[in-house]
């Protein structure tokens, strides 16, 4: 791997504590990147003016999926999911491809429960993967960063994973030599899971997740997602990431960034009272 495509996983997985995956690649923002921060337009739309329904969720999942692809439409979109930004009347297309897992963070950060959680992961992800596999993927992304962020531990985490996503059963030094470029979820989530369970700090877990190849940006998107709830991610690398960044795409960051920390706060408030 060159030293640029090194430097876009990094930023990929390192754009902030609510683990929204942001990368450069010869100066464009790819998917991993647009579809996230897609996820975060919606889910504000959702809470902030929507009727609380998780169809409306994913109403608001569809339009801001195709504003944003839209917007960016050289980010490196699978064929299908290309045609399904341009289609007037966009339907799911039975994906299990590893786009659904990683773009799903954003849920993991503003479920209030686990159950919500899942629900918004399901919501949002069914309008395009309605696969099994491209849903099963999305939520153990989703309820990883959430299980991170609320303060379970490594341990505890894992234990989740594999009694309701993926078995695991196997260390990234054993799969390194004979692991290729796997798109679909269930190729890819489970080694970037691992990428962070075998972790002992942030960039471990992005290190981890590059060295074993494959679809390495999404591999750390992934990664990334849990191992910025569960570590927090360095000053220095958001701040490198931040810069890759247009400023609608920073403003939409910051916006859902302000959005949980407002939730934090009034959740602090109910339970003083």
């Amino acid at each position: 791997m060159n030293k640029y495509k090194l430097l876009m996983v990094v930023a990929e997985a390192a754009v902030c504590y609510a683990a929204l995956a942001v990368v450069a690649w010869c100066r464009h923002v790819p998917d991993d990147t647009v579809m996230t921060l897609a996820m975060a337009d919606a889910i504000l739309k959702w809470r902030e003016g929507g009727d609380g329904s998780y169809m409306a969720l994913s109403v608001a999942a569809v339009k801001s999926m195709q504003v944003f692809g839209r917007t960016y439409p050289h980010a490196g979109y699978g064929g299908a999911f290309r045609r399904w930004l341009q289609d007037a009347n966009p339907q799911p297309y039975n994906s299990w491809g590893n786009g659904a897992a990683m773009r799903g963070s954003a849920g993991g950060w503003a479920g209030r429960t686990l159950d919500e959680v899942k629900a918004m992961s399901r919501a949002v992800t069914e309008v395009t993967h309605n696969h099994l596999e491209g849903i099963k993927g999305a939520e153990a992304t989703a309820v990883a960063a959430f299980l991170a962020r609320t303060g379970k531990s490594m341990e505890e985490i894992k234990a989740v994973i594999v009694r309701d996503y993926y078995p695991l059963g196997f260390t990234l030094d054993e799969i390194r030599p004979g692991y290729g470029f796997d798109v679909s979820c269930q190729g890819s989530v489970p080694q970037a899971l691992e990428a962070f369970f075998e972790s002992t700090s942030f960039e471990d877990a992005i290190r981890n997740a590059i060295s074993i190849g494959g679809d390495s940006d999404t591999i750390g998107a992934i990664c990334g997602a849990v191992a910025g709830a569960y570590y927090g991610v360095p000053d220095d690398i958001r701040a490198k990431a931040e810069t890759f960044l247009d400023d609608p795409l920073l403003k939409t960051l910051h916006d859902f960034e302000s959005f949980w920390n407002r939730g934090q706060m009034d959740k602090a408030k109910v339970t003083e009272k």
